[in-house]
């Protein structure tokens, strides 16, 4: 009898790809995927150490999945495993902790480790594939790992370890055959994509015209990309409809003083630069970022310089953390520690001008016919008037909602819609079938 295996990811998108590609080889090796943990003989892991939050829902995760499900195996992989060694005499019920550095063997020393051999029959050929036995429509692609740079902030770079890239062939390879199994977008991303293929002579640059070249996926994307890490001619890819019109390049602060004390490699000025050179390529580009608040030493002055520049600037989307020490990284020993309230309160007020932010964006679209890839469909609200609402992105990365009468066989489908409003409460943006 096959063993049911349930797969959870905490964090970033690189947890994201790895659990997708963990699930794909479980399943070749004959197990099942679940996504009840209830039903799993086996549980997976990938847990998070980017904040002390993130470390306070891996523990509570693995925590809660032992409680639920205390016959199943218990095996734990990404950062927060990897920075504690302790954690299965820490955590009972913990049956195999992973590190990081051998996550990409993760489903042979499991079989092995655990007993798991008996399960494993790469002959046969799975009616459906993992992903979407998961649930998904689009496919996260690792393309590297690791990182050769330290900001002062930043504990992944030592999770993680060195810089190292996936060969070209191998990308593609699995590009394609994501593709072969239905798979409408991918998305590459790793720890530092924008250092893909150093030492190798290669290029982030290189790498996407081979994909464009030698793969046939219609939708490709790229994931956090740091903003001084633009490959030469990066950006006239764009002009192919295939590589899609948005980027997340993390800024982190809008003030130049707190920006070195991060050791960021970027400053406002290029950043600014960069953004308008994108722009050029289509003023409907969606620009997403990342922005630290309290950081230490970020006096009042620098805050309100940041929040104006944040305001110039203009973000499709934020994502906002408030300053987390991390033992083990420069910044958790610098002076002038920024308090929890004042984190807190700057975090409210970068959040709400995110929200202007956002809707100033989407509102620009208003109006506008794109194609849009279907993922999701849900019962509709009682009070909404319809019986269904089925959710995408368009190609900028703008999650729509199409409210539809009856059931219609959308998910996975690539279809043009009309953006006809956003409500900025609950930010969701209504569209319609634009019918040819």
């Amino acid at each position: 009898m096959s063993v049911h295996v349930y797969l959870k990811a905490l964090g970033c998108r690189l947890n994201e790809a790895e659990l997708e590609h963990w699930a794909t080889d479980f399943q070749r090796a004959g197990y099942k995927i679940t996504t009840q943990p209830d039903d799993a003989e086996l549980v997976v892991i990938n847990t998070c150490a980017v904040t002390q939050e993130a470390v306070k829902k891996s523990r509570q995760i693995i925590r809660r999945s032992q409680r639920r499900n205390p016959a199943a195996r218990l095996v734990i992989s990404g950062c927060y495993g990897t920075l504690n060694p302790e954690l299965e005499q820490e955590i009972s019920g913990i049956d195999l902790l992973i590190p990081n550095q051998d996550k990409d063997k993760l489903v042979e020393i499991i079989s092995r480790r655990l007993a798991f051999e008996s399960t494993q029959d790469i002959t046969v050929k799975p009616e459906i594939p993992a992903l979407f036995l998961l649930g998904r429509q689009k496919a996260f692609i690792k393309i590297q790992d690791g990182c050769r740079h330290r900001c002062t902030f930043c504990i992944v770079s030592v999770a993680r370890g060195s810089e190292r890239s996936l060969e070209v062939s191998e990308i593609t390879d699995r590009i394609n055959q994501l593709y072969s199994e239905g798979i409408q977008e991918v998305i590459l991303t790793g720890v530092h994509i924008g250092g893909y293929g150093y030492g190798k002579g290669a290029s982030l640059t290189s790498l996407l015209r081979t994909i464009l070249e030698d793969t046939d996926t219609p939708r490709v994307r790229i994931a956090s990309l740091e903003p001084w890490d633009l490959p030469d001619n990066l950006l006239e890819l764009f002009y192919n409809p295939r590589l899609q019109p948005h980027l997340h390049l993390p800024l982190q602060s809008g003030c130049d003083s707190i920006l070195r004390k991060m050791g960021r490699r970027c400053r406002t000025v290029d950043y600014t630069r960069l953004a308008m050179d994108i722009r050029r390529i289509t003023m409907d580009f969606n620009i997403t970022t990342d922005l630290i608040t309290g950081f230490p030493g970020e006096t009042d002055a620098d805050w309100q310089a940041g929040i104006e520049y944040i305001k110039r600037t203009g973000f499709g989307h934020i994502h906002i953390f408030p300053y987390s020490p991390r033992p083990g990284t420069a910044a958790s020993i610098f002076p002038g520690q920024v308090s929890h309230e004042t984190r807190k309160k700057r975090c409210e007020e970068l959040e709400s001008l995110g929200r202007e932010l956002k809707a100033d964006f989407i509102t620009s679209q208003i109006g506008k016919i794109m194609p849009v890839l279907f993922e999701q469909e849900l019962p509709s609200a009682k009070d909404s008037g319809h019986q269904y609402s089925v959710f995408g992105y368009t190609p900028n990365f703008i999650r729509v909602k199409l409210l539809l009468e009856k059931k219609q066989a959308l998910t996975n489908q690539i279809r043009q819609v009309k953006l006809l409003s956003y409500a900025a409460p609950s930010e969701t943006t209504i569209c319609e079938l634009v019918e040819h």
